[in-house]
This record gives structure tokens, C-alpha cells and sequence, in this order.
């Protein structure tokens, strides 16, 4: 653990006020067009100026005709289109969650967005650690600031990169960190990818970094959108490593998605002051034809498993707001991968990046 020099005058977490973002898209109304005769005469609602009643535009025979023209002559009607009443995704969110069932005492936080309509919602408020998942982050702030330079990536950059996306290898994470310029680093290039709430974890502590649901949406819509930050190049670099995760780390947000129509990040973190488990996943995942962006954050999980489970579980209930498949709440149960995945291996060893000076490798 680099901690030699001294540590950055930086604001406290504490002093800083969440701020909880609405979701950048939110669907459009919708003027209801109620039905049209075989002539092709449109049906609309209105509603005269100084009555209650609801009349229409359609022809009708003669004698309705007449009377229409002379209710005409005695007061104007305006036209009025029924707009679709708006759908709150937020709150379909909330009550696919309430399906999920707890998991001990852990705290869940999740966003969604349709990448083809725009919509999004959103459950859960709060900072999280990220784990591993700020990987992807380092890695777009190591792209941004090549980009600024315009140059490419260096054959070690790009061999970390690998490593550090596809196996969630920490050493190449550290390395990438001190090449950004650590927190400084990412928190600059957060403030031009647009996450308001997310703060880099202190001196090589990444994995502690803070961040909300929401604002790793915004992070995957830089990665998976159009209009980002990051160049054509650069997302397709980021979205084909994303999409290449290793056997043994491709749960999570996956268990939403239709067969291999995934690409993800996810990080696990075991507290050293607790015991307890950070769980968190993020990416794209393909559903009944559709893209959909997810980001799953939690903590307080009593286990490895229990806290991936959860996750997955949450990954459906988010997807179900927008579809209506056997990926609904009432289905959505998930499991833990029959092989969990690494906490550490001799060949995968790392700098610190725990909470305290006893090392809990994060993933």
C-alpha cells in the first residue's frame, strides 16, 4: 500500500450532501388517438367551454349534423387530446423489488434504462463501494486522457486493460490507477463522463471508491450510448472487453439477459471491519430483442453467495419493468454460479485495497 506521501486535501465524504439524480431520460406523453371511421375520420375527446359533455369529431348522419351546427352557434368547443397517462417506472421499480425478498439485512440499490425508448428508473439511494466494478471507470479515464493526448493505448496499457476487465485482475488495476493519477485522476474524468456522485477511494484504495446506481448508469451510457465522451474507438475497446468476462466471473446482471446477449463488470469485496460482503454488478444485457443498461449495488451481504444471488435477482426484477416475460418478479429467484469465483490466487495477488491493514482482496 502506497501511502508514503501525504494524503490529499480532499473533502470528506461525510461533508459531502448526496445528491440522489433523476434519471436523464424519462418517457414522452403520448396523445391517445381513440379510433377512426373507414372514411379515415379521427375520434377525439373535447369538451365544450361551458359544459361537461365529451363530443366528437366524427361525421354522423344528417340530423345529428344539424344539431351540432347549432349547438355550434351557441358556444365554441376546443379540442382537447387525451394524453397517455404517464407510466412511473420508478415506482413499477419499487414494487418489483418488494418481490425480491431480503437477503439477511442487505442494504440494494438499482438502475435500469431501455436503450431503445430512452426510459429509466431507479431504486435505492446512497453511496456504495464499487469493488471491482470501478475497473471499467479507470479504464474510461485511461481512455479519455489518451484521447486528450491523441494517442493510442501502449502495448502494456492494452495488456492491462485485458487483465484487468476480462479477469478482474487487481495488479493491472493498481498499475492502470497510478497511471491515471490515481483519485485525482478518475475524479477528473468523472466530472467529464458526468458522474456527480462518485469519489475515488484514498491513495490505492480503488476498490473503496464511492459511487450511487445511478451514476454507474450514467458510466455504462458512456460506454453503450451514442453521445459520449468517449470515442467510437474507445467504446468499442471497453464493450468487446466487457464482453469477453472469464468463466467463473460472468454472473450478475447477466442472469437477465437472453443466453450470451450480455457484456458486464461485476466486483466483490469482503468488508475487513465487518465480515460483511460488498456485491455489485453493472453492464448491458439483450432481452426479448431489446438493450437494456443495468447497474445492481449492494452491501451487508452475510456471504459471497448470498450477496450474488441477490443481485441476479435484482437484475430480473429490474428488467421486468419494461418487460413482461418469465424474467417478472414472481419468477425472478436467481442462484449463485455453481462456481463462485476467486477471492485470490497465487498468480493474482495485489496491491492492498481493503478498508484496513488487514487485506481483503477485491474482485
Amino acid at each position: 500500500m502506497e501511502s508514503s506521501r501525504a494524503p490529499r486535501n480532499r473533502r470528506s465524504r461525510s461533508s459531502r450532501p448526496f445528491r440522489r439524480r433523476p434519471l436523464l431520460y424519462t418517457a414522452l406523453a403520448s396523445v391517445a388517438v381513440l379510433g377512426g371511421t373507414a372514411a379515415g375520420t379521427v375520434y377525439v375527446q373535447a369538451r365544450a367551454h361551458s359544459g361537461g359533455g365529451v363530443v366528437s369529431s366524427a361525421a354522423t348522419p344528417s340530423a345529428s349534423s344539424s344539431a351540432a351546427t347549432s349547438a355550434s352557434s351557441d358556444q365554441e368547443a376546443s379540442v382537447e387530446p387525451v394524453a397517455a397517462p404517464a407510466v412511473d417506472h420508478d415506482g413499477l421499480l419499487a414494487a418489483a423489488m418488494r418481490s425480491v425478498g431480503g437477503a439477511d439485512d442487505a442494504e440494494v440499490s438499482a438502475a435500469v434504462l431501455d436503450l431503445d425508448s430512452g426510459v429509466g428508473a431507479s431504486y435505492g439511494e446512497g453511496l456504495f463501494d464499487t469493488a471491482s466494478i470501478v475497473k471499467v471507470d479507470i479504464l474510461a479515464a485511461l481512455l479519455l486522457q489518451a484521447q486528450d493526448a491523441d494517442r493510442p493505448l501502449t502495448a502494456r496499457e492494452r495488456s492491462y486493460a485485458t487483465a484487468m476487465i476480462e479477469h478482474s485482475d487487481n495488479t493491472s488495476a493498481s498499475a492502470l490507477w497510478r497511471a491515471i493519477g490515481k483519485a485525482d485522476g478518475l475524479d477528473a474524468a468523472n466530472v467529464r463522463l458526468g458522474l456527480a456522485d462518485t469519489e475515488g477511494g484514498d491513495d490505492m484504495l480503488w476498490g473503496l471508491t464511492q459511487t450511487t446506481a445511478t451514476d454507474q448508469l450514467t458510466l455504462l451510457r458512456q460506454v453503450f450510448g451514442a453521445d459520449s465522451e468517449l470515442s467510437e474507438a474507445s467504446r468499442t475497446y471497453l464493450r468487446e472487453l466487457m464482453g469477453r468476462i472469464a468463466t467463473g466471473q460472468d454472473w450478475g446482471v447477466s442472469a437477465a439477459a437472453d443466453g450470451s446477449g450480455w457484456a458486464l463488470k461485476n466486483g466483490w469485496l469482503p468488508r475487513s471491519t465487518t465480515g460483511l460482503w460488498d456485491i455489485n454488478s453493472i453492464g448491458r444485457v439483450t432481452a426479448h430483442g431489446s438493450d437494456y443498461l443495468v447497474a445492481v449495488l449492494s452491501k451487508g451481504n452475510s456471504t459471497q453467495a448470498a450477496g450474488i444471488s441477490l443481485v441476479e435477482r435484482v437484475a430480473k426484477a429490474a428488467l421486468s419493468v419494461f418487460t413482461d416475460t418469465d424474467t417478472s418478479p414472481s419468477t425472478a429467484t436467481g442462484t449463485a454460479p455453481s462456481t463462485a469465483p476467486s477471492t485470490g490466487t497465487a498468480t493474482d495477488t495485489d496491491e492492498p485495497v481493503s478498508d484496513s491493514a488487514s487485506v481483503a482482496v477485491t474482485r
